[in-house]
């Protein structure tokens, strides 16, 4: 069941019973258009080209090719075959090809702000101005690459109120820092205040937060993904990674010495190499960091080595802040935060500029966050727990997806093939049963939501226990979910629709007869029309 908010939210229409929220078949006035060129100008504003180097940056993708037939070059001994002759070739005039549509993509694409709008000219046949209102733009990312270091330029992207599929995005690529800085301001100056903040430095990096780094996933996963791409990158020039005498030797001599010694020892340098690298990460993704209120209406992210990024984030769509826990992180005492906020691209694009916060002491967590929001934030309070049967529906599921399958095909090889697998099957049972009895309690006791002034609050999570806080005027519909197996124990699931982040988030394992209440307590007058047809 899902319900419809007001009308004038936007992003979204009213719905009735068994409809889901969907966006309005046209765009509002005040939308970013698409239009002819020839559309009046309603200023004299002088339009401004992209700085010359875009051409430069255009032409940054043949280094990889560029590398592989060099590495290809050395790998033979210098002997150029009639497969690289004809790759270069075809880099020659790729070069060519790719050189002149970026001369005439630079020298056909204008901007200008006019005293309401940000428009963009482009294109050669077809021409098209492409404006938005400033008043709409609600976030301006910032973003350089090392090819756009080097170069001493950046691209800017302006996010508009309900550009969450990246279909109401405006990027200009490339403008020098000073002008990107400049045209940043202007574009954000249009935005309305929303109070002000008592410290505009909200945080800034401590380099005491690196012993975080290697409680990530990328200390093991990260191994594996670098020697995937490494995998790749051999086989594309040709170079069968398994026929190297190195790595021949390697496999020989690990499998002729003692097991017990070399796999724990393999693991130890997968962790090692794991957390040098996660190191290098963290470091790369957030030296320079700053958080601050920019004025009493911007929140601003500042952080980046080789790739800097700056994202800014107006405060009126600011709808809530994530807390993010992973297993190991938490296990540390650490913490993550993240935004939730409209405006910021789709979910990938989301994802990169939604963190406020990178992986730091809990306390340091609770304190940007409450920064964020401007009020303390609701996460150790009381939460209104899960019924006994969710605790109940965790344990059988990770009994049956995780113990059982594991120990039916031990068993199964042991019967067709060795004994000895036997053993393992009853090994597994009893080593993987307290585990999963475990995390299902971690599970259950991690579930909450409650209602605490302006805010929702919803908390879940293991493996990576999430708390939120979102706006409860932000709420634009519910959707009440149910399986077979939650109806049989009488649990639903809610979830909020909002015009920012994920574009729903979830508060799971109600109580079923006490979840439409208290989403009515959430968004009063919201769900009234359902709750009547209930009752009647």
């Amino acid at each position: 069941m899902s319900a419809p908010r007001d009308p004038g939210t936007p992003g979204f229409t009213p719905t009735g019973p068994g409809t889901s929220p969907t966006a309005p078949p046209t765009a509002p006035p005040d939308a970013l258009s698409d239009t002819p060129a020839t559309t009046p100008p309603t200023t004299t504003a002088p339009w401004r080209r992209l700085d010359p180097r875009t051409l430069l940056v255009h032409c940054g993708w043949m280094g990889a090719p560029l590398a592989s037939l060099t590495l290809t070059a050395l790998a033979t001994g210098g002997r150029i075959t009639t497969g690289a002759w004809i790759t270069l070739a075809a880099i020659a005039a790729s070069f060519a090809v790719v050189t002149t549509l970026g001369l005439i993509r630079w020298a056909r694409t204008e901007f200008r702000v006019t005293s309401d709008t940000l428009e963009v000219r482009s294109g050669l046949l077809n021409r098209r101005l492409r404006s938005v209102p400033l008043r709409r733009i609600r976030t301006v990312d910032l973003t350089a690459s090392p090819l756009h270091r080097l170069l001493g330029v950046t691209v800017l992207r302006a996010g508009t109120a309900g550009s969450g599929d990246g279909g109401s995005e405006l990027s200009l690529e490339a403008l020098t820092v000073a002008e990107a800085d400049r045209l940043r301001a202007e574009l954000l100056a249009r935005a309305e205040a929303e109070g002000a903040a008592d410290d505009p430095v909200v945080a800034r990096i401590s380099w005491r937060w690196l012993r975080y780094a290697p409680l990530t996933f990328w200390v093991v996963g990260g191994v594996f993904v670098v020697a995937g791409s490494v995998y790749r990158a051999l086989d594309g020039m040709g170079i069968e990674p398994w026929k190297l005498g190195f790595v021949r030797r390697a496999f020989a001599e690990f499998g002729a010495s003692a097991l017990w010694l070399t796999v724990p020892a393999a693991l130890l340098v997968v962790l090692a190499l794991g957390s040098v690298g996660a190191l290098a990460l963290y470091v790369e993704n957030w030296w320079n960091y700053c958080l601050e209120w920019t004025d009493a209406r911007t929140l601003r992210v500042r952080r980046g080595l080789f790739t800097t990024r700056s994202v800014t984030i107006e405060g009126a769509r600011l709808r809530g802040v994530l807390l993010r826990e992973p297993l190991l992180l938490r296990a540390g005492g650490g913490a993550l935060v993240r935004a939730v906020a409209g405006g910021l691209g789709n979910r990938e694009e989301n994802r990169k500029r939604s963190g406020l916060l990178p992986p730091a002491p809990r306390t340091e967590a609770l304190r940007v966050a409450s920064g964020a929001l401007r009020v303390a934030f609701p996460a150790d309070g009381p939460l209104t727990g899960p019924p006994r049967a969710a605790l109940r529906r965790r344990r059988t599921r990770g009994l049956l997806c995780v113990v059982v399958p594991g120990t039916a095909v031990l068993a199964g090889l042991g019967a067709a093939f060795t004994p000895v697998l036997l053993h393992c099957a009853w090994i597994y049972a009893v080593v993987t049963t307290p585990v999963v009895w475990w995390l299902a309690r971690d599970a259950y006791r991690s579930l909450g939501h409650g209602i605490r002034g302006a805010h929702l609050v919803a908390r879940s999570g293991t493996f990576s226990r999430d708390t939120l806080a979102l706006q409860r005027s932000a709420i634009a519909a519910w959707t009440f979910s149910t399986s077979p197996f939650t109806r049989r124990s009488g649990l639903v699931t809610l979830t909020a629709a909002v015009a920012a982040g994920e574009d729903g988030y979830r508060v799971r394992d109600l109580a079923a007869e006490a979840a439409p209440g208290f989403a009515a307590a959430v968004t009063p007058g919201l769900l009234d029309e359902f709750l009547v047809q209930r009752q009647g």
